[in-house]
């Protein structure tokens, strides 16, 4: 019987909430709380140090250190996953009969454990993992880095038959949910959790066009390289670009191009204030798995949105944006919305479509209605 009780086990530290997968984590245990769900968190830290802000929302909470020093290239489990392992998690997971919610396939070490088989189990899946790590592959140029991915994408593929030891597959997407339907009879989705309570858009007119998100990641840099070197490249619309760890490529491809601003280090406020006073939003992307939380955000926050089908396609937010796939449809695309302002009506239409289907405390009490 479900007592209002859950054990969640995150893949990393989710406060601050400030990168995709622990967006979803933190405003998830966030929702929850609020609907009177006592939560054990349990989180793999690396870096991000424990912090006394998820005391707030978590009855208790245990940190348990990644052992990073594994050695990437060995053994047949997915290195995110044996990083992972800490026999004290599956220590504190057995001091009660509460079910346990695993963030990812990454926490999923214990998952087929014996002593915990007769415990409700859910995945969280964010992404088709196996394919997220192909896609990484191919948008990497390091060697080193390149073999990683081809290796742990093998490995996440092989390891992916862990699943069937869940009772409830949670997909962040309409495709993903589609992909693992095929493996797992009991899979639903719930896309993802994110800090927009209200729409926070300004009406009016922008003077430049915004790209962000966190460039150490293959997939975003190469975004971005795209827009400078083909969309931007012959333009003079100032476009910034936000985001940390850019690529020496994409530095170096900017050069010469006054028109183009890169800023990093921003906090969370500055992103959002930038999103918010942009003309417009572009956001290509080439990876189609998961729920890209930027899109959410700037549909929440900014005016209008430029996006390619990658992005948009099955997710509910289509008649949001501006499609544009080739250099020429983003370039005619901006010409076109350069000079238009940005109504109230157009905010109305967002909010109809946003609030119903991006509702955290709904969301939250549609997971809760599937674990009991």
């Amino acid at each position: 019987m479900f007592e209002n009780k859950v054990h969640i086990v995150s893949f990393d530290n989710p406060f601050p909430p400030n990168y995709g997968g622990v967006i979803d984590v933190f405003y998830k245990l966030k929702a929850l709380h609020e609907l009177g769900i006592k939560i054990t968190l349990h989180a793999f830290e690396y870096g991000r140090k424990p912090t006394t802000e998820l005391n707030k929302y978590c009855e208790k909470v245990y940190y348990y250190e990644r052992r990073t020093f594994v050695n990437p290239f060995m053994g047949s489990l997915p290195y995110i996953v044996s990083t992972r392992k800490d026999d004290l998690l599956l220590e504190n997971l057995l001091t009660d009969n509460s079910p346990i919610l695993f963030e990812g396939l990454h926490t999923c070490y214990f998952l087929a454990h014996p002593q915990l088989k007769k415990r409700f189990k859910i995945i969280r899946m964010h992404n088709v993992e196996h394919e997220y790590y192909a896609k990484l592959e191919d948008a990497e140029s390091n060697f080193f880095k390149k073999y990683f991915f081809s290796k742990e994408a093998v490995r996440l593929k092989e390891y992916e038959k862990i699943i069937q030891h869940a009772n409830l597959v949670l997909a962040i997407s309409p495709n993903d949910e589609l992909y693992f339907k095929q493996q797992h009879k009991n899979v639903k989705h719930i896309t993802a959790f994110h800090s927009n309570n209200k729409m926070s858009n300004l009406i009016g007119k922008g003077d430049y066009i915004l790209y962000h998100g966190n460039l150490s990641v293959g997939e975003n840099d190469e975004a971005a390289r795209f827009l400078v070197n083909t969309v931007f490249n012959d333009m003079d619309t100032p476009f910034y670009i936000a985001g940390n760890k850019p690529s020496t490529v994409l530095k170096k491809s900017i050069e010469g191009k006054p028109h183009i601003k890169l800023f990093e280090h921003l906090s969370t406020e500055q992103i959002t204030e930038l999103v918010q006073n942009a003309q417009i939003n572009v956001l290509p992307t080439f990876q189609n798995t998961g729920v890209k939380l930027k899109l959410i955000n700037v549909l929440f926050q900014g005016r209008f949105v430029v996006a390619n089908s990658t992005m948009v396609n099955n997710t509910g937010m289509e008649e949001l944006c501006i499609i544009a796939n080739t250099p020429a449809e983003f370039k005619k695309a901006i010409q076109k919305l350069m000079d238009q302002i940005f109504t109230e009506e157009e905010i109305e239409k967002r909010k109809h479509i946003l609030q119903s289907r991006f509702d955290n405390h709904k969301n939250a009490s549609e997971l809760i209605s599937f674990i009991s």
